[in-house]
Parts: C-alpha cells; structure tokens; sequence
C-alpha cells in the first residue's frame, strides 16, 4: 500500500511540473507580444538610397514646382502704341509706333508772306491730332482753279521724312514765280494744299482751303519744297 501512496504521488508530483512548464510558456508568448508592440517606426529612406522610379516622380515634382515659381506674371502686359515720334521718324517725342500720313484732318496749315526771299510764301503743317504723323514728300498744292499741281524742287528733298509728334510743325516754302518772266502770270486768291500719301501716288486724306495774302501774284514757274523740321531750312529753298 506504501508503494502504491509513493507511486501517485510522484504522479501528481509530474503532473504538477507539467503544469508549471505550460504556464511559463504562455508567460513568455505575451512578453514577445508585448515587445513587438513597442518596436521603433520604419525609417524614411534617404533620397540617394531611394529606388530610380521614386527619385524620377521626386525630381519632376521639384522641376515642374520651380517652373511655376519662375513664370512670368503676363496678366497685365500690354503694348504701348505710341513710341515712334521725333525728328527723323527714329523715336523720342511721343506720337504712336503707327505710321499715319499727315492729312488735311489732322493738320492746321497756314500760308504767310515773308520778305526774304523775294516773290515767296512760307507755308506751316501743324499736327493738331493726337498721334504722330508723316508728312510725305512735298505739299500738293493748286492754286485757285488751277489744272495742274504746282511743280516740286527736287534738290530740297531732306534726309528723312519729316514725322510730327502732336504739337509739332513742319515747313515748306513756296515759290510763286521764276527769276525770268514766267507764262501765265496772274494773282491769285485761294489756295488749296494736300498732303503726298508713302508712296507718292497721289494725295491722301482732305485738303486745306487757305486765303492768300492780298496781292499774290503767280505764274507757271511756281514752284514748293518739301517738307522741312525747321522754316530757315524750308525758307534757303
């Protein structure tokens, strides 16, 4: 019976031990848990270490960022249409780049009798508008009822076309009759002045009705300058 009694409670002894060793196991499955909870976050990959799909996507990005930062803000651009102006028609006094002939409806034109040169009439252009213009070539003029438009001197010709800014004025001297007796003689009372159109095949635009000064007497040998910047030059003519 003694042998029996040590027997179970060797039994129970293994049993128990069996038992403790299964508990400890289970203990030691939470603990791997429990460390598996606390594990540091994956680090961010450096762009160098990156893969070349990813460092493409990331460089484009960038480019196409820098690209917007650098374009021009074109909202409120616009042109100015008056630089062309001043003498010579190279720019500097106002007017607009567009090149328009001087015209009857822009201009005020006046004809003035002057002592020196004898037997001439000192005609001005003044651009009344509000944008530069061209005065082409020399005044197309006709006096009274005239059929033919008065002859042109050539040599007087000047290095550009004369451009007026509004404001300005340009100049061009008439002379009524030759040195020698010339056909035709009569005296004259009006006036009529046109201006040349670019390429010099006729007038263009309105004309100008002006009286003249009492006691103008012309003839055929009549003849007008082109048009000057300054009246002296327009007057050596």
């Amino acid at each position: 019976m003694r042998i029996i009694r040590n027997r179970a409670a060797a039994a129970a002894a293994t049993a128990l031990v069996a038992t403790l060793a299964l508990t400890a196991c289970s203990g030691g499955g939470v603990t791997k848990d429990a460390d598996s909870a606390t594990a540091p976050a994956a680090s961010v990959t450096p762009p160098e270490q990156q893969a070349p799909a990813q460092q493409s996507s990331s460089k484009q990005t960038q480019e196409q960022s820098q690209s917007q930062s650098r374009k021009p803000d074109t909202s409120s651009t616009g042109t100015d249409k008056d630089g062309k102006g001043g003498k010579g028609g190279t720019g500097g006094k106002g007017g607009s780049t567009q090149w328009i002939p001087c015209t009857g409806d822009t201009t005020k034109v006046t004809v003035t009798k002057v002592s020196r040169p004898i037997n001439h009439l000192l005609l001005t252009a003044t651009n009344t508008g509000n944008r530069n213009c061209d005065a082409y070539s020399a005044p197309l003029l006709r006096f009274d009822e005239a059929q033919a438009a008065t002859q042109v001197i050539d040599a007087s010709r000047p290095q550009a076309v004369v451009t007026l800014a509004p404001g300005e004025s340009a100049y061009a001297s008439i002379m009524l009759s030759g040195e020698g007796d010339g056909a035709h003689g009569y005296t004259a009372t009006n006036l009529t002045v046109f201006f040349d159109s670019r390429d010099g095949q006729g007038s263009v635009g309105s004309g100008t009705h002006i009286k003249l000064p009492a006691g103008t007497y012309t003839d055929d040998d009549a003849a007008v300058s082109y048009w000057q910047y300054e009246m002296n030059d327009a007057l050596t003519w």
